[in-house]
């Protein structure tokens, strides 16, 4: 396929989240800021892919329309692994990760897109054989950082048909205040973004581990510190991380060391599918479990849904517990309680809804 055009825009939708959208990120966190990428080939398929881009958004736009756009405009892709990898070479002195890494995640999605409308087969036909039709989600809850409103938000995703909940919040005593809301037989997790220093998770697992935590995700800073990781685990609570992490290469290391329980390759921030498959290969080789970490409603969450079809891997992904003001994707159409349907049309399975995009266009 012959790349003609190719064209960016970001996307910035409200959301709702039943708190005060404080805690995570230096400032509010109250919209969903989606960078989009289009692709068109010189028959007039078209592939959409999407970059991470909360919160710099600009900067992972300007990277692809200033140095990627260039490389791609007017080539011909038959081997999409091969140019990720070309991209990831001669990107490498504007850094191996962040919005470099994000960037490049975002056009191999839309290369993969494009790649199965042209074949006129559903994603995940490209990617292996698929072994079902729906994935389970788990409700990731944003931090309320409050142990009055995240019991309340927990019981209302169970409401809605979630069986396993994962917070983000920071203390021991709002996680004990969701248990006590939702009982000990819903499986419950909390991802802390890295804000706890070893000596406080050592000090603190054995109350996580009475609470009965699913996992405990991203305990230190910095996330990739793979060998104190692996000397976190074993006391009772399952460890997990990989959101941070760069590319197929750091995910061997965290494997090979046992860093552990469960890995988090995140589609629009790793490298895009083509670097998904890769980690999937290693978690396979090293009998490890993936979580992908997918918190946004756009192609990434469609990919994510074809990635985990061909990967038995994969028992849930993540689903971000918010309203947003609009839907680029009918992604609650696609929602059965806690499963969510895998497309089967050609490419990622769904047309994005272009007036829904042009609306919150920014």
């Amino acid at each position: 396929m012959k790349i003609v055009r190719i064209d960016t825009q970001i996307v910035e939708i409200p959301f709702h989240d039943g708190g005060k959208g404080q805690g995570i990120t230096p400032t509010t966190w109250h919209t969903l800021e989606n960078v989009l990428i289009r692709l068109e080939d010189e028959r007039g398929n078209v592939g959409w892919g999407e970059a991470f881009g909360y919160f710099v958004a600009d900067a992972t736009k300007a990277l692809i329309d200033r140095l990627i756009a260039p490389l791609l405009l007017g080539r011909q892709i038959d081997d999409i692994a091969a140019f990720n990898r070309e991209l990831q070479l001669r990107l490498h002195l504007f850094g191996r990760y962040g919005v470099t890494m994000f960037a490049i995640s975002g056009v191999d999605i839309a290369l993969w897109d494009l790649a199965a409308r042209c074949e006129g087969v559903p994603l995940h036909r490209l990617l292996g054989q698929a072994t079902r039709e729906q994935v389970p989600a788990y409700a990731s809850l944003v931090r309320y950082a409050d142990d009055q409103i995240a019991p309340a938000i927990c019981e209302k995703a169970l409401g809605m048909g979630f069986t396993d909940i994962k917070l983000h919040e920071v203390t021991v005593p709002e996680i004990a205040a969701c248990r006590r809301a939702i009982g000990h037989d819903v499986p419950l997790a909390t991802d802390v973004n890295c804000a706890w220093s070893v000596a406080d998770t050592r000090e603190w697992l054995p109350a996580l581990a009475d609470l009965q935590l699913s996992w405990l995700e991203e305990p230190i800073f910095p996330p990739e510190d793979f060998a104190t990781l692996a000397s976190l685990r074993g006391q009772g609570v399952a460890l997990s991380a990989g959101e941070n992490w760069c590319t197929a290469v750091q995910f061997e290391q965290a494997l090979r060391s046992g860093a552990v329980d469960s890995v988090q390759p995140s589609v629009t921030k790793v490298g895009g599918i083509t670097e998904c498959l890769r980690i999937a290969a290693l978690a396979q080789q090293h009998a490890g479990v993936v979580l992908p970490h997918c918190p946004y409603f756009g192609p990434g969450l469609i990919a994510t849904l074809h990635l985990a079809a061909v990967q038995p891997q994969v028992p849930q992904i993540e689903y971000l517990f918010v309203e947003p003001a609009g839907w680029l994707y009918p992604v609650e159409h696609l929602r059965q309680g806690n499963r969510l349907q895998v497309p089967q049309g050609p490419g990622l399975g769904l047309d994005i809804d272009l007036q829904v995009a042009e609306r919150f266009r920014r």
